[in-house]
């Protein structure tokens, strides 16, 4: 069992004499550019072309390895922040650290993956996700305190409420430094992820968020053994989901020019007005333009 360590001002992951050093953001903050996928699990993944755009860089995200796999294409990154998952699905999350350059994951994710296959963690910067205020060494406080001492934050965008308990909890972080917001779909935590390494277009694929039909995967035959995972989106949905990407779109995005997110499933549960769909020549236009 891997145990959490904070020294020198760096977090390592230990177990016995095994060290693993977690990368640190700060390190990482803008040093990418230009456009970047993020791969969900919805069922309109099985309808985008990976291979057309495999030149660029891809993030899988839980299940959706299974997509990059089949193409043969290594995302930039394999992002899993809820335990559940690899804990569920070990032989993908596995599969999502042995093909990908770079891993994020929260601590007990890191830690499901060490009970399956320690060696995929070997030799691969690994990144710490800690959720805002709730860090794992350290010192936490209420969600409403700590929304009331970020609301002039330029690094995250949140709301504050005497009234409500949820709201405090909704927010976008600009710098995954300071930790993530857990919207309750890791499309949300990728997309902090992306926006701090410094990408200026995202094209979300997959995140249809349709509970009827399922992920992608869920009935996929082969090498993988099938056990669906359940759901609990039609309770996250309204709750968190939805209130997330709204306060990401109308604080931050509609407000600058800098950053676009453009979402590829026509199907998606989003509504355009938050996040704005797209077609495949739409997406080839803002690839491709001059």
């Amino acid at each position: 069992m891997l145990e959490l360590s904070y020294r020198n001002g760096k977090y390592y992951m230990h177990e016995d004499d095994i060290n693993l050093p977690l990368s640190e953001f700060e390190k990482y903050n803008n040093i990418y550019s230009g456009s970047v996928f993020l791969l969900a699990s919805g069922a309109s993944v099985n309808d985008f072309p990976v291979s057309r755009y495999s030149k660029f860089p891809f993030v899988a995200m839980n299940g959706s390895i299974l997509r990059l796999v089949d193409e043969n294409v290594s995302p930039l990154f394999y992002v899993c922040d809820d335990s559940r998952f690899p804990h569920e699905h070990p032989e993908l999350a596995v599969s999502g650290c042995k093909n990908s350059w770079n891993i994020a994951m929260t601590f007990k994710s890191y830690n499901e993956i060490w009970l399956n296959d320690p060696t995929v963690l070997f030799g691969k910067p690994l990144y710490f996700l800690d959720r805002i205020n709730r860090h794992c060494i350290g010192k936490n406080v209420s969600d409403r305190r700590f929304a009331w001492s970020v609301r002039n934050d330029l690094e995250i965008i949140s709301s504050f409420s005497l009234f409500g308990k949820k709201i405090n909890r909704i927010g976008f972080s600009k710098n995954m430094a300071r930790g993530f917001y857990n919207s309750r779909t890791v499309v949300y935590t990728a997309l902090q992820l992306v926006y701090t390494l410094g990408f200026q277009k995202v094209f979300i694929v997959g995140m249809d968020m349709n509970k009827a039909v399922g992920r992608f995967y869920d009935n996929k035959s082969g090498n993988f053994p099938q056990k669906i995972l359940p759901t609990t989106i039609d309770v996250d949905y309204d709750n968190y989901i939805l209130p997330s990407f709204k306060i990401f779109s109308e604080k931050f995005l509609k407000k600058q020019d800098s950053f676009k997110v453009f979402n590829l499933s026509k199907s998606s549960r989003i509504p355009d007005k938050v996040i704005p769909k797209i077609s495949i020549n739409q997406l080839d236009s803002l690839l491709f333009e001059v």
